[in-house]
């Protein structure tokens, strides 16, 4: 039975491979070759020529040596031409010492008086000898009786000056194209090494197209261009690549729009299109992190770099603001439920109060007990949210304020804090604020006259809060592991972990591009610092223009010295 075909696979045919590397090789291949054998040809072509013509000088220099002798003329002009006349024997003597085909002497009309075959002596020549016996020297190639060779032929002087005759020798046009034959071997080898090391180089330089390539098909490369190109304009995501010089190498749709460029962008630096600042920083790789945050104009944007092998980058930039209402709504949701959990103990001792006021028949306690509760709450919440205009931060306060007096603990907005509502990432600094709010309570509950200050103030676009405490402090000596993942100072809880609050602090701070330190506070206690850069927006022209637009706070905005 025959196996069946393997899926995907046809007949194997033979032609024009479809790899780069293949084709790239066999291109230089065939151009190496047909350069080769074209200068090959154009060297033999010449050299041809160059052997005929030193055939043919050489010719005649034996002609004219032979002329130059002064027993030729008196010989020629005294004796019959014979087969063993001194014309003759000079003649051959003369052929024999030079290698040549024949050495004919000649008479004014033709005669020879000298011939290699004695029978063609006395005979006249088989080519015209005009020319010599006009008195001109010729060289030529031609064929006689003995077949084709390269000739020289010169006129004999008498005495007197007059042409008495002429002497033509021949070289054998075969010794000619001996001499070019063997010529062709050594030029062939030269040809041939040549060739050889063109084709190691032309092999050298498709490997490295074929590395550079990872051996893809023409094919393949444009449908990959076509992809990407698809890929990159169709994406919701900003894409950015990088040179190895930090130039702009491209950007997609997405990545124009969101950092309010255009396409002329390509081929600039970032500091030259995004000017100085974090995003230009986040960009070139000086900010080291995953899902940074920068901000570019009204806009939030989460960043995450990814190096290449050419030493550049391709950045992927997320719209973190189209997402902020959405997160605000619902965050600002789940603050007003702990706020409300924290109070229910709270609410229901003040209901039990004010019932048994009722019952007592006490009504004018009740009433003054009623204002006070609700005069003391709509106090504290409009001292916050007329100080932090952001509602998620404002509302975590009041929460937080709450849930702290519950413990025992008083939190009160340090004096000059003033935090306009253009928080880039409210949700980053709730959770910064939570947790050390959260941890200045336990550190402050039990205390004498325990108390937390929280600070928040604004230096342009820097954010800086403050949350300082009346716990026992923090010992110098662990300022710098208290942030460290698994540093705490309570018991563990069987169900969970502890330590890691004050980390994840660190890690919001950082990824914003800030900081966040411990020192003692004067009385005892702790004060912790975060310093976030670039942590508020631009205001809008409203904003700058309004009369309501909040003037810059004064930092430090507690009461203490900031270190």
């Amino acid at each position: 039975m025959n196996a069946p075909p393997t899926p995907g696979r046809g007949p194997r045919r033979f032609g024009w491979p479809q790899r780069v590397f293949s084709q790239v090789l066999l291109m230089q291949l065939a151009i190496i070759t047909g350069v080769t054998v074209l200068v090959t040809g154009l060297f033999l072509a010449p050299l041809s020529d160059q052997l005929d013509d030193q055939a043919m000088r050489r010719a005649l220099a034996i002609a004219q040596s032979t002329a130059a002798q002064p027993g030729i003329v008196k010989d020629l002009s005294s004796t019959d031409p014979s087969a063993r006349g001194p014309v003759q024997s000079a003649a051959e003597r003369i052929r024999r010492a030079t290698g040549a085909e024949y050495v004919v002497v000649m008479n004014q009309r033709g005669v020879r008086w000298s011939h290699p075959d004695t029978h063609r002596i006395g005979a006249i020549v088989s080519t015209d000898p005009g020319e010599a016996l006009g008195g001109r020297e010729v060289m030529e190639i031609d064929s006689g009786t003995l077949g084709r060779s390269a000739r020289g032929k010169v006129p004999l002087f008498g005495p007197s000056g007059d042409v008495i005759g002429a002497v033509s020798v021949g070289i054998s046009y075969d010794s000619v194209r001996a001499r070019l034959l063997g010529a062709i071997p050594g030029l062939l080898a030269y040809a041939g090494g040549a060739l050889a090391v063109g084709a190691l180089a032309a092999y050298l330089i498709s490997r490295r197209l074929q590395r550079q390539t990872h051996d893809l098909a023409f094919s393949d490369i444009s449908a990959l261009l076509t992809e990407r190109e698809a890929m990159l304009h169709g994406i919701r995501e900003g894409v950015v690549a990088l040179d190895g010089t930090g130039r702009v190498r491209l950007l997609n749709d997405e990545a124009q729009r969101l950092l309010g460029v255009g396409p002329e962008a390509a081929g600039r630096t970032l500091e030259e299109v995004l000017g100085e600042g974090r995003t230009a920083d986040v960009l070139a790789g000086r900010v080291v992190g995953d899902d940074l945050l920068a901000v570019r104009g009204n806009r939030v944007l989460l960043a995450n770099r990814m190096p290449t092998d050419d030493g550049g980058a391709v950045v992927t930039l997320r719209d973190r603001t189209e997402l902020e209402n959405l997160g605000r709504e619902l965050d600002s949701t789940t603050g007003l439920i702990d706020a409300l959990r924290a109070q229910d103990h709270e609410h229901a001792n003040r209901l039990h109060t004010l019932l048994g006021l009722l019952e007592l028949e006490m009504h004018e306690d009740a009433m003054e007990f009623v204002t006070e509760v609700v005069g003391v709450h709509r106090a504290t919440a409009e001292q916050v949210t007329e100080k932090v205009q952001d509602p998620l931060l404002a509302a975590l306060l009041v929460g937080k304020a709450t849930v702290a007096a519950e413990r025992g603990v008083a939190l009160r907005l340090a004096p000059g804090t003033l935090l306009p509502d253009r928080v880039v990432d409210p949700r980053g600094l709730v959770t910064v604020m939570g947790n050390l709010v959260d941890n200045a309570t336990d550190a402050a509950a039990g205390s004498e006259r325990a108390r937390i200050e929280v600070g928040l103030c604004a230096e342009g676009r820097t954010v800086i809060l403050e949350v300082r405490d009346s716990g026992p402090g923090v010992p110098p000596e662990q300022h710098a592991s208290i942030f460290t993942e698994g540093w705490s100072t309570k018991e563990v809880p069987a169900h969970g972990k502890r330590g890691l609050g004050l980390a994840l602090v660190r890690r919001l701070a950082e990824r914003q591009g800030g900081r966040v330190t411990v020192s003692g506070a004067d009385g005892g206690g702790a004060v912790f610092t975060v310093v976030l850069p670039e942590a508020l927006r631009e205001p809008g022209p409203r904003a700058q223009a309004g009369p309501d637009a909040p003037p810059s706070a004064a930092c430090p905005a507690t009461t203490g010295e900031r270190p």
